[in-house]
């Protein structure tokens, strides 16, 4: 069983930048794959990025791809993700979430945040 806390969502301008944190608690940290996804408003959950065990291998949305980056700091339980140049259909409910296996780019997720608000305006 893991915890996820994420924060760091807030209100910006297109074009700004937001960094969001996922920190957990529980069983080794090292043992998860972790992921970002987002729900917009009416709209189903989505993969954003994840990020393998080890770090070594990251995943990305087609629509977020050279704009956001995820990383992970396994000596710290945390993952990151950086989001920038970001535009008003990036606003949505970002959740992190975990696995106990391999990345999948899908909504199947084991363990999942509380989700944090990131609003974009135009």
């Amino acid at each position: 069983q893991v915890q996820l806390v994420d924060t760091g969502g807030g209100l910006v301008q297109a074009g700004g930048s937001l960094r969001l944190s996922c920190v957990a608690s529980g069983r080794t940290f090292g043992y998860y794959s972790i992921g970002w996804l987002r729900q917009a408003p009416g709209k189903e959950r989505e993969f954003v990025a994840a990020i393998t065990r080890s770090g070594a291998t990251t995943f990305y949305a087609d629509s977020v791809k050279g704009r956001f980056t995820i990383s992970r700091d396994n000596a710290k339980n945390t993952v990151f993700l950086q989001m920038n140049s970001l535009k008003p259909e990036d606003t949505a409910v970002y959740y992190c979430a975990a696995r106990g296996s391999v990345v999948v780019t899908t909504t199947s997720w084991d363990y999942w945040g509380q989700g944090t608000q990131v609003t974009v305006s135009s």
